[in-house]
C-alpha cells in the first residue's frame, strides 16, 4: 500500500483535506440551484463516497512495498476492527446528514463553523486520548481558537434579518451533527493499525484503505434506514430519485468523491501527523466553507453593518487555530 513518510508532505495532505472538506457542500448549493431536494442529493453523495474508496483501496491499497493488499488485509481482519470502520460509516452517515440539512436551512457559512467546528474539538480530544501525537499545548490552543471563531460565527448568523424560525433550526442541526461528527473519527482511528506507516500492520487490524472500504460500506448500507426517513418525513420517494437529471446526479456524486478524496488523503497522512493533527487541521473545512458561503454565495448580504468585523475576526480565528495546529506536528 501507499504510504507517507514526511510530515511536510503530510501537512500538504491535511491541507489538501481541509480544501475538500470545505467545498463539497457546493454541490449541494448546485444541485439546489435545479431544486433538487437534500434527501435525494444524499444518495448519489453517500454513492460518490464509496465509490471513490472502492477505487483507493484497489489502486494505492493494493499496490506499494508497504503492508498488505487491500484483499489480503480483509481476510486477516478482526471482527472488532471491521466492526469499528463499519461503525464509523454509519455514525458520519447520520452526523453528515443532519449538517446537510443544516446547510439546507442555515447556509455554509453557518453549518460548517458551528457543526464542523464542535466536530474539531470532539474529534480532535477523542483522537488525542487515544493516540497522543504532537504538542498539546499547541494542538489544544488552535482548537480554542476555533472554538472562538465558532462562537462569533454565531453571533454574525443572529444578525441576519431572516435568522428566523429556518435559521435557528438550521442552527440546532448543525450542533446536533457536530456532536455526533465529533465521533466518527476515532471510532474509524481504533480500526486501523496505529503504526501503520514504521511497524507490520497489527494482527486483527486493518490498514487505512481496507477500514475506508469497509467505511464507506457502513456509511451506504446505514444510508438505506436513516435516508428513508428521511425521505419519507420529507414527503419523496425512490420514484422522486430516478426522476433526476444525469447533470444532477454526477453532482452528487461528485460531491460524495471530493468529500471521501480528503479523508484518504487525511488517513494516510495520519500515520506521520498523528490522528489528532491530522483530523483538527482538515477540518480548518469550517474556513473554507465559511468563505465560498460569504463570498461566493453571499449569504451575509442582507446582514446589517459591522457584521464584516465579526466575519473578519471569525475568519483570523480559524487561521490561527489552523496555524497552530498545523505547528503541533513540528
Amino acid at each position: 500500500m501507499y504510504v507517507v513518510t514526511a510530515a511536510p508532505v503530510a501537512i500538504l495532505l491535511c491541507v489538501v483535506t481541509m480544501l475538500g472538506w470545505g467545498s463539497w457542500a457546493n454541490t449541494q448549493k448546485l444541485a439546489g440551484r435545479e431544486h433538487w431536494r437534500f434527501e435525494l442529493y444524499y444518495w448519489d453523495y453517500a454513492l460518490g463516497v464509496l465509490l471513490c474508496a472502492v477505487l483507493f483501496g484497489l489502486t494505492l491499497g493494493s499496490r506499494g512495498p508497504v503492508g498488505p493488499g487491500l484483499f489480503e488485509n480483509l481476510s486477516q481482519g478482526a471482527g472488532g476492527s471491521m466492526g469499528y470502520a463499519l461503525a464509523s460509516g454509519a455514525l458520519f452517515n447520520l452526523s453528515n446528514i443532519l449538517l446537510v440539512v443544516a446547510i439546507d436551512r442555515a447556509g455554509m457559512a453557518v453549518a460548517f463553523p458551528v457543526g464542523v467546528g464542535l466536530a474539531l474539538v470532539i474529534g480532535t480530544i477523542g483522537s488525542y486520548v487515544d493516540t497522543p501525537k504532537g504538542n498539546a499545548l499547541l494542538l489544544f490552543a488552535g482548537v480554542a481558537l476555533i472554538l472562538t471563531a465558532m462562537a462569533v460565527s454565531s453571533l454574525a448568523h443572529r444578525r441576519l434579518p431572516r435568522s428566523s424560525q429556518a435559521g435557528r433550526h438550521g442552527t440546532l442541526f448543525a450542533v446536533l451533527a457536530g456532536c455526533l461528527m465529533g465521533f466518527f473519527y476515532p471510532q474509524l482511528a481504533r480500526s486501523i493499525s496505529p503504526e501503520f506507516v514504521t511497524q507490520p500492520i497489527a494482527p486483527g487490524m486493518l490498514t487505512p484503505y481496507a477500514a475506508l472500504l469497509l467505511f464507506g460500506v457502513g456509511l451506504v448500507a446505514s444510508n438505506v434506514v436513516i435516508n428513508t426517513v428521511f425521505l419519507r418525513v420529507g414527503g419523496l420517494s425512490y420514484a422522486d430519485y430516478f426522476r433526476g437529471s444525469a447533470r444532477v446526479h454526477a453532482t452528487g456524486l461528485a460531491g460524495g468523491a471530493i468529500w471521501m478524496i480528503a479523508l484518504e488523503l487525511n488517513i494516510i497522512a495520519s500515520g506521520v501527523a498523528g490522528p489528532a493533527v491530522s483530523y483538527a487541521l482538515g477540518q480548518g473545512a469550517a474556513l473554507v466553507a465559511s468563505l465560498w458561503g460569504i463570498f461566493i454565495w453571499k449569504e451575509f448580504r442582507a446582514a446589517p453593518a459591522g457584521t464584516g468585523k465579526l466575519l473578519a475576526l471569525m475568519i483570523l480565528g480559524y487561521l490561527a487555530g489552523i496555524v497552530a495546529i498545523g505547528a503541533a506536528t513540528l
